[in-house]
């Protein structure tokens, strides 16, 4: 449903919906096992959700199309990733809660590890620990760029924010990140005349930096990407007229939440402890946003029986998350990782709604196959919302 209609057919009430995000949540079947992380798994309290529930399959942007993270949220905010685009420099300087100015230019960076041919071995650089990383910003800080003033802020194991501060500066820009191992980081160019002196500013920076990293053992290079400016979007609580809560760990969908105007509650704990802010909050918010990353970053490096692990570690939160008592309770993803592939995919994403106003259908466990068969079908992952809505009993009636 476009965000227009959304706003004229919003109607408030008491009713609490719980949106659950299992960060990469699909995956495809192992070749050992012929089953995917969801089928191996034992998640017996999203298979007793899924039982008294509605399923289908959501496609986060299109048929074909592997999603970032920011687009796959987006999509299940109510915001068409097509037309709503964001960069994701900024999704993680606002999620660290940046003062990101409008003519600021912030990207989204990685420390990584070079071997001696300039060739890409980890894009993660073992995901270093949090405290490395900041060490390391610390040391960037001092290159110096003409004209501009250079920001560096560390984030969360590996990641970091560079933001480059001054006038002219322009969005743009191709990432140096080729999102693959065994090649040699790309420079940056320019998408269009007017961004090429930002271009020469961040080519002339990695340069600097890969000088200041060239000895260290594991963290030796870095990739950028997600060049841009900050967007100015339609807030959700003033289209939806909910009050919209947002719980996560890690700053980037922190930055996601504020970015749609959610209040973001602080970031850091663990996935158990974010189920108890849930819960402390729960008379001050309409829409609670939950997220859960940890399979995703298994999917993401190639882990099978982590990612397993991961979603039986979600498993074991779900009655907590039921007893809160939503009235509209779902369990979706951004997009799907699967660890066969160690990359975002795009295979649709199982996903559930269970509500005092739903029906049920014929589905009784939470895996691909399964929400292949469920009564939703596959559907855009953009009206996620709007089914919520309705669910909740928001929505009015369209037309006379």
């Amino acid at each position: 449903m476009e965000i227009e209609l959304l706003r004229d057919l919003a109607t408030p009430n008491s009713a609490k919906i719980l949106l659950c995000v299992v960060d990469g949540l699909g995956g495809l079947p192992d070749a050992e096992t012929r089953r995917s992380e969801m089928e191996a798994a034992s998640l017996p309290n999203l298979d007793r959700m899924a039982s008294d529930s509605v399923c289908g399959l959501t496609v986060p942007v299109g048929y074909g199309v592997s999603p970032g993270s920011g687009p796959g949220h987006l999509a299940l905010f109510g915001y068409d990733p097509l037309k709503y685009e964001v960069g994701r420099g900024v999704l993680e300087s606002l999620g660290i809660d940046f003062d990101l100015r409008d003519t600021d230019v912030a990207a989204r960076g990685n420390f990584c590890t070079l071997d001696a041919d300039g060739l890409i071995t980890d894009r993660r650089a073992g995901r270093i620990p949090t405290e490395e990383t900041t060490q390391l910003v610390e040391r960037l800080r001092e290159i110096k760029l003409p004209g501009v003033e250079l920001i560096l802020e560390p984030v969360r194991e590996h990641r970091w924010v560079l933001v480059l501060r001054g006038e002219g500066l322009e969005d743009g820009l191709t990432q140096t990140d080729p999102e693959r191992e065994g090649v040699v980081p790309p420079p940056v160019r320019a998408l269009r005349p007017e961004a090429e002196r930002t271009a020469g500013l961040v080519n002339d920076f990695i340069e600097q930096a890969q000088k200041k990293l060239f000895e260290q053992p594991t963290a030796n290079g870095v990739l950028l990407r997600g060049f841009a400016k900050h967007p100015d979007f339609p807030p959700m609580p003033e289209f939806t007229r909910m009050r919209t809560g947002a719980f996560a760990v890690y700053p980037m969908y922190r930055g996601l939440a504020k970015l749609v105007g959610m209040t973001a509650a602080p970031g850091g704990g663990n996935p158990k402890s974010k189920v108890d802010e849930v819960r402390a909050a729960w008379d001050d918010f309409d829409f609670f946003f939950y997220h859960f990353k940890p399979a995703d970053a298994a999917g993401e490096d190639g882990n099978y029986k982590a990612k397993v692990a991961a979603l039986e570690q979600f498993d074991a939160l779900v009655p907590e998350l039921r007893s809160l008592g939503a009235d509209v309770m779902m369990v979706a993803g951004d997009h799907s990782t699967p660890a066969q592939m160690a990359a975002h995919s795009w295979h649709p994403v199982p996903f559930m709604i269970n509500s005092t106003l739903g029906e049920r259908d014929r589905v009784n466990e939470f895996t691909e196959t399964a929400c292949l068969a469920g009564a939703l079908g596959t559907f855009p992952a953009k009206e996620v919302l709007s089914l919520a809505m309705a669910h909740a009993n928001k929505l009015m009636k369209f037309g006379a």
